[in-house]
């Protein structure tokens, strides 16, 4: 199944943090934060929304920034999506 979102919306698929500190610490599940960086999987089309022109400034591929509680979490076909809209996301990491 694929995921086509509308408007100014945005898939986003989380990228793993590393399981281990600089210092060599190994964190367990509990320990480890929600990954605030993230790929995008799928980009909507923009447009008109809530009476505003959208224009879309990431695209599939870019790893993001987002919110730290920002967007809808969903499950897929094994995989866990989040989707947000574009405004949600903080900056794109080159």
């Amino acid at each position: 199944m694929k995921l086509k979102p509308l408007a100014d919306r945005v898939v986003l698929k989380s990228i793993e943090a590393e399981e281990t500190t600089k210092s060599g610490i190994i964190l367990t599940g509990s320990a480890k934060e929600k990954p605030q960086v993230s790929e995008v999987i799928a980009v909507g089309p923009g447009g008109v929304v809530e009476g505003k022109e959208i224009t879309m400034y990431v695209k599939v591929g870019d790893r993001v920034i987002l919110s730290k509680y920002s967007g809808t979490e969903i499950k897929l076909d094994g995989q866990e999506y989040t989707v947000v809209r574009q405004n949600d996301i903080l900056a794109v990491v080159e």
